[in-house]
């Protein structure tokens, strides 16, 4: 792995601050690197290189904003082993999935490229022959770009993307778990011959602090972020002080539903896919596993049996297919789900709970008889955690599905046309896999709804959040 700049990304310039912070990989707790952390100073040098990049950004064509967006991740794809290996070292993850995150995160770039192009307005019927009345769309001006260390590439270039498109420039911070990702893409952002200013990013280490930096500055027009829902709401609280645009990613609370005529095999493959990327920390991972009485024993062994083959270890090393979580903070809270749901009568089906001091190499644990009053039922996981409960007909499925306050992904198993419609259009939730484990992809509308966030990443949807309607009444 070649050397990744360490130092703050601002008007195209690296430029080191005052004090750095230690990255650590997350399997030994090795140092990797020493990063500079940013202070008020820098943010606000941050802020103003957007600000001074902003109008000749936006005064750029489509065409031309979506041909750096296609040059970025034409970068992206030529280094994908060099990124693939970085993001394992920081993040943990197999390097299979690294590598696969690299392909999902340039997808994501050159979509907007394309979107780029495709900025339309609207020509409106007018009242009377000589008025014409047009709607055209306008970027809303620099924004700050907050993302999480689960997906460290895509989960920046999914709001970059549409940004860049769009006409805005911006103000990244990474998560300091994952700092280095964002930086080697501001490297190649460098090289695609982006101009100084409109791509800035600031590491670290003190999230409160920066984030409320970043708010606190009118300059600062939109803010974007994916993360948890309790900081989510302290961003919309605050955010509304200066009315800027919000849009939130926050947390999820799946529900993977197999109903009495699905496909068993189908559907074991799809509860790996869906639960264990990442070793399932991703706020689309199934973390309540709801099961039609008939098929509830014979699809737990099944899935048992699957689990058991799964190879855990460092995310480097070969045939490895679950990698640490990513920090202790991680660990204690699958060690607290695993102890309270056993504490108030949950059966452990397979795997051993996890013991303190035992490293962050979490192996999965299969628990069944769950009930609404455990932490497992209520709370978001980000954990290898299969926690598995019954249900006596599809309303009942149905009906526990939808017993959570998140509302972002539900996945539903059945072979019967009449009930993947009913339970897709029941389902309380912006995304629905009908069948399908994986439902991420740069042309669909990623989002949520109740406590799991507002507008979407992605697909043509993507750049609303990003743009302003200006309706214009001409008279002849």
């Amino acid at each position: 792995m070649s050397e990744v700049s360490r130092d703050a990304f601002i008007d195209g310039r690296w430029v080191p601050g005052s004090r750095r912070f230690a990255v650590r990989d997350p399997f030994d707790n090795a140092l990797i690197a020493e990063v500079t952390a940013a202070d008020e100073g820098l943010v606000d040098a941050a802020i103003d290189a957007a600000v001074r990049a902003f109008p000749g950004w936006r005064a750029r064509t489509g065409p031309e904003r979506g041909g750096m967006l296609r040059i970025l991740a034409a970068l992206m794809l030529e280094g994908e082993h060099r990124l693939a290996m970085l993001c394992t070292r920081e993040n943990g993850k197999p390097l299979r999935e690294s590598s696969a995150e690299v392909r999902y995160a340039a997808s994501f770039l050159s979509w907007f490229a394309g979107e780029a192009e495709r900025v339309y307005g609207e020509t409106i019927p007018a009242s009377y022959p000589t008025q014409r009345l047009t709607v055209g769309r306008e970027p809303v001006g620099p924004c700050a770009l907050i993302t999480p260390w689960n997906f460290p590439y895509a989960m920046l270039t999914r709001k970059l993307g549409a940004a860049l498109a769009a006409g805005c420039t911006v103000v990244a911070k990474p998560a300091e778990q994952t700092p280095l990702c964002a930086l080697a893409l501001a490297e190649l952002v460098e090289q695609a011959g982006i101009p100084a200013g409109v791509v800035n990013v600031i590491p670290t280490d003190d999230a409160v602090r920066i984030g409320g930096r970043l708010l606190a500055s009118p300059a600062i027009r939109k803010i974007s972020f994916t993360g948890s829902t309790a900081v989510g709401r302290l961003i919309f609280r605050n955010a509304a002080e200066d009315l800027k645009r919000v849009s939130l990613e926050l947390g999820g609370n799946a529900p993977f539903v197999v109903l009495a005529d699905a496909d068993l095999d189908a559907a074991v493959a799809g509860a790996l896919v869906a639960k264990f990327r990442n070793t399932g920390q991703s706020c689309v991972a199934a973390n309540r596993f709801i099961l039609e009485a008939p098929i509830a024993e014979l699809f737990t062994q099944q899935l048992v049996a699957s689990i058991a083959r799964l190879v855990a270890g460092r995310g480097s090393d070969p045939g490895v297919e679950l990698g640490p979580l990513i920090d202790d903070a991680s660990v204690a809270k699958v060690q607290r789900l695993v102890t309270d749901a056993l504490a108030k009568g949950a059966r452990l089906v397979h795997g051993t709970p996890p013991e303190r001091g035992s490293g962050r190499l979490v192996a999965p644990v299969v628990l069944d008889r769950i009930t609404r009053e455990m932490a497992v039922w209520r709370e978001e996981i980000f954990g290898p955690i299969v926690a598995l409960r019954t249900a006596v007909d599809e309303a009942d499925a149905l009906a526990q599905a939808n017993d959570t306050d998140a509302g972002l992904v539900a996945y539903v198993y059945t072979r019967d046309g009449s009930r993947q419609a009913r339970m897709a259009e029941a389902l309380e939730v912006g995304m629905v896999g009908v069948n399908e484990g994986l439902v991420s992809t740069a042309q669909a509308p990623f989002g949520g709804i109740k406590h799991s966030g507002l507008g979407r990443e992605g697909s043509r949807h993507g750049l609303d959040d990003y743009t302003s309607l200006k309706y214009i009444a001409k008279r002849l």
